[in-house]
């Protein structure tokens, strides 16, 4: 084997148990979140329980309500990066390439996928929620009126439930921050849920990493042409 196999080989197994290790901790942090005092309230009000709960935030300089447009018109599909997630979960789990064309923006186009809406503060912060398998290959999701959502519990599904929300820090600077939480129902939808947790979270904290960036760029590209224009 030549000097370069050896290292692409040693690489791949670095990986691999990285990944592994990664994927047993997670396993055995699942359901920890007790403790925790920083929430979204829209999320307070309808998945106050979860067995996962994860959060990210970024500063912006520009004004709140650049940012939640910003943010509401982000869209995933702008990132190689997670294009390239969603097609190793395609791969990794069998699932068909979807054909038809989605709107673009992370609010309507998780519309389109059959996710609702939970509850908005205009201009400020939104909830967004759906029942669904995610460990099945060809995911569905299913969205429930705010009233069902709360009470949902039928065995077998989970429940998940995002914010996207920018808080103004003066007249010209806000943070951007998003969470989601996510409630299985019954003990075999815990176990399926936990297995594909452990092992598919880093993408998944990826696609919600990669959200940041671009929301911040954007909003503070707008808010600066705003002011060159006056």
């Amino acid at each position: 084997m030549t000097v370069l196999g050896m290292t692409l080989a040693g690489l791949v197994v670095a990986v691999l148990l990285g990944w592994t290790s990664y994927a047993v901790v997670t396993w055995g942090r699942f359901g920890r979140v007790a403790g925790r005092t920083v929430g979204d309230p829209l999320l307070d009000r309808f998945l106050p329980e979860a067995e996962v709960r994860e959060s990210h935030a970024i500063e912006v300089n520009a004004p709140a309500e650049f940012t939640y447009a910003a943010a509401g018109e982000s869209d995933f599909d702008d990132s190689w990066l997670v294009r390239c997630v969603f097609r190793a979960r395609e791969i990794l789990l069998g699932a068909q390439t979807r054909e038809t064309e989605l709107p673009h923006g992370i609010l309507a186009k998780t519309r389109a996928l059959g996710w609702g809406t939970l509850a908005e503060e205009p201009g400020q912060a939104i909830a967004m929620g759906a029942v669904t398998q995610p460990w099945r290959a060809d995911v569905e999701f299913r969205a429930l009126a705010p009233e069902e959502f709360r009470a949902f519990h039928d065995a077998g599904w989970v429940k998940i439930a995002w914010t996207l929300r920018a808080e103004a820090r003066g007249e010209e600077r806000s943070v951007f921050r998003t969470e989601t939480r996510v409630a299985p129902c019954g003990e075999e939808a815990r176990r399926r849920f936990r297995m594909y947790w452990a092992w598919l979270s880093p993408g998944i904290l990826v696609i919600r990493w990669a959200l940041l960036g671009p929301v911040k760029r954007e909003a503070e590209r707008r808010f600066r042409e705003t002011r060159e224009s006056r």
